[in-house]
């Protein structure tokens, strides 16, 4: 299959997805969710796959999502936010696909370097361990545009409750070092060291019994939901939907549209302008 926004490498029994909007900052656009979908869906059939590494090219794992670039396909003309269509969309394109990769029978390795934000945490999580480099940044700013947290509210089973107010509270970045004492990150090594450890993590685990090893998998994930951990996950996405039609939602995007903040650089600033001064 020809990939427009992912790579796809198999290196012996270990896949390799790499997220390919370098120039993005591997924002995440419809396109790159579509496909990224399909290239997991293409390495949990593979017989010959032991192991699922998710990296980004470049600088950065993933930015997010592309906020001006997650229409579908027809686009979203006619659809009122927190609508019905609108509902179903998010529920089936961000909690699905990511819930998908999470319960998929192969372990899973995010490669995470440089920034990691909102819908790049909630990406990362959904894997089985994280491997960061020392320039790591992770964050989610989303409360700052009015927004009630990403589809998914991974913080407080990555980070504890308290620590995930703080996180959410104030959008402030957290470095590689302080997800790692958290339990957000498993390992945190040079930049240049990234790769080699990843891929030397993957292929250890790879010579594990396969079937043996998704059974763990799915009972340690089973453990987490005895807990709570899929019913907290739609739980929380009524709120977000629900925050979706708050005045506030609609005075950001209002004040967005007027000010011209459609590219990357206006839209950050006025996100987090004031709070530079803090």
């Amino acid at each position: 299959m020809k990939w427009e926004t992912i790579l796809y490498d198999k290196v012996g029994s270990v896949a390799k997805i790499t997220l390919n909007r370098p120039d993005k900052r591997n924002a995440q656009n419809y396109r790159m969710i579509v496909e990224l979908d399909q290239a997991m869906k293409e390495a949990e059939k593979d017989k010959e796959v032991r192991v699922i590494v998710l990296a980004g090219a470049g600088h950065s794992f993933s930015s997010g999502h592309d906020m001006s670039g997650m229409a579908p396909e027809g686009g979203m003309a006619g659809w009122r936010i927190g609508s019905e269509e609108h509902r179903d969309f998010e529920e089936k394109f961000f909690v699905g696909k990511c819930l998908y990769i999470r319960n998929l029978p192969k372990p899973t390795i995010a490669q995470v370097q440089g920034y990691c934000i909102a819908a790049g945490v909630m990406l990362a999580s959904m894997c089985d361990l994280i491997v960061a480099s020392e320039d790591a940044l992770f964050s989610n700013m989303v409360g700052r545009m009015a927004a009630s947290g990403t589809e998914l509210l991974v913080e407080p089973w990555e980070l504890g409750v308290r620590k995930a107010k703080e996180f959410l509270f104030t959008g402030d970045f957290i470095d590689a070092r302080e997800a790692h004492r958290l339990g957000l990150v498993n390992r945190v090594v040079p930049r240049e060291q990234l790769d080699e450890e990843v891929m030397g993590l993957a292929n250890k685990i790879a010579l594990m019994p396969p079937v043996a090893l998704s059974y763990t998998k799915e009972s340690l994930n089973r453990t987490q939901d005895i807990q709570g951990y899929t019913q907290s996950m739609f739980s929380h996405f009524n709120i977000h939907m629900l925050a979706h039609g708050s005045d506030e939602t609609k005075a950001f995007i209002e004040g967005a549209i007027s000010k011209g903040a459609t590219g990357t650089k206006e839209f950050t600033e006025l996100r987090d302008g004031k709070f530079k001064k803090t």
